[in-house]
């Protein structure tokens, strides 16, 4: 059975500038926005856009999100002759490699798209923030009759060094193609989403498999030597909100645009919702003395203290006393009576104790990496506890799984770094 478009997520990517956040888990496997994880918008995507048969790239720290997309239920993706399927390196009877690169995630995984006999492959990132009907796309593929379709946005021209750059009649047709250009000529920046014809798609990658020094890249490689062999290749301009949120600027400031008063990125729409599996939680609770302004307070919560303008995951305990302000607080965490957290990023588990302080005091570099933590938010792994009484500064990071003894004092400037090392991002 020939099936018109099957979608191909690569979701093992280290997300190393998400530091501490992405240390114990891959990048599409953060939280986000309450109760999400980030891959749920890229699978969600894919459902509503009537795309049935997905296959997920895993590599780095794939347990979680392995359990998190399980058989794909909440997508609707259990399904026979279709559904979602984990892909990881595996071990052939030659031998086993990971994947060096995007194209070479796809190329290990050919045996798979064959079986699916597609016409056309998607291929996405699960790594991004932003709701987009594929259908729309392949409709503008096919209308083209191109080779590649590339999904592309406008960017602050001061922004466009970091992606792949594209230039492209008024429209759409592809005749140059940039990846993280120095000087850029052009704010067209590609999304990483792309469309391929299959034979197109299958030929390129065996043939990039055999050129020495190549990085086996989408972006630095495919593109470039498709353009170079006269295909076929157009730009689809997407205009909605996309954000991809690979720093811990990026994610923060992306969660919070999720409780201005109107916006840029409506979770709350009907006609395209976001699904993820639900926790088996009672809803929030708000106490006597409980407050909330401004926020997003998930299932399970249970809000004693005041909470302005942050996002609180399920599980959640705030006792009396407490203030959170322009926070995120994640699954199963608490925050004891008489703390204040502002500007403040909370893993999973973590236990801050009575009348601690965060995010105090004025910016400094970040003594381990300034180039990470760079902003006046301070980041607080998972499983960590804060003994009281501890004032920690802005631009501090503390990492997952640090016990009270760890603390070294009751008073962490700004730019401070308390990490335990091990394998995995810091």
């Amino acid at each position: 059975m020939t099936k018109e478009i099957i979608a191909l997520i690569l979701a093992g990517g280290t997300g190393t500038r998400l530091g501490i956040l992405t240390k114990l888990l891959a990048k599409p496997a953060v939280l986000y926005g309450g109760k999400y994880r980030i891959i749920d918008f890229t699978l969600s995507n894919c459902i509503n856009s009537g795309i049935d048969t997905v296959g997920v790239l895993t590599q780095y720290r794939p347990l979680q999100l392995n359990n998190h997309i399980g058989i794909g239920k909440p997508w609707d993706l259990d399904r026979m002759n279709c559904g979602v399927t984990i892909l990881s390196p595996f071990t052939r009877q030659q031998k086993g490699e990971w994947y060096s690169g995007t194209a070479d995630a796809v190329y290990q995984n050919l045996h798979y798209i064959d079986e699916q006999n597609p016409k056309y492959v998607i291929v996405l990132s699960g790594d991004h923030i932003y709701k987009m009907n594929y259908s729309m796309m392949l409709d503008f593929h096919k209308k083209n009759n191109a080779d590649l379709t590339i999904s592309a946005i406008q960017i602050p021209l001061e922004e466009a060094h970091r992606y792949g750059i594209i230039h492209a009649t008024d429209e759409g047709k592809i005749y140059g193609f940039e990846e993280k250009p120095p000087e850029p000529k052009s704010n067209l920046a590609s999304m990483g989403v792309y469309i391929f014809k299959m034979d197109v798609l299958k030929k390129c990658l065996i043939e990039d498999r055999s050129i020495e020094g190549s990085s086996h890249d989408f972006g630095k490689n495919i593109i470039p030597k498709l353009l170079n062999d006269g295909k076929n290749l157009w730009a689809y301009t997407f205009s909605g909100y996309w954000r991809d949120v690979g720093t811990i600027q990026a994610y923060y400031e992306s969660n919070m645009d999720l409780i201005t008063r109107v916006p840029q990125f409506n979770l709350f729409d009907h006609n395209w919702k976001i699904y993820t599996p639900n926790p088996v939680k009672p809803a929030h609770y708000i106490g006597e003395s409980g407050y909330v302004s401004k926020s997003i307070i998930s299932e399970g919560c249970m809000i004693f203290g005041q909470v302005k303008n942050s996002i609180i995951f399920p599980g959640v305990t705030i006792e009396e006393n407490a203030f959170i302000e322009d926070s995120i607080i994640m699954s199963k965490s608490t925050v004891k009576s008489g703390s204040r957290l502002n500007c403040t990023i909370v893993g999973e588990k973590t236990t801050l104790g009575r009348n601690v302080r965060t995010g105090i005091g004025d910016y400094a570099e970040n003594i381990f990496n300034s180039e990470i933590y760079k902003t006046k938010i301070t980041v607080i792994g998972s499983d960590t506890i804060v003994p009281d009484n501890t004032n920690i500064g802005c631009n501090v990071v503390i990492d997952n799984k640090i016990s009270a003894q760890d603390i070294p004092s009751s008073n962490i400037p700004s730019g401070y770094a308390l990490l335990k090392g091990g394998d995995g991002n810091v």
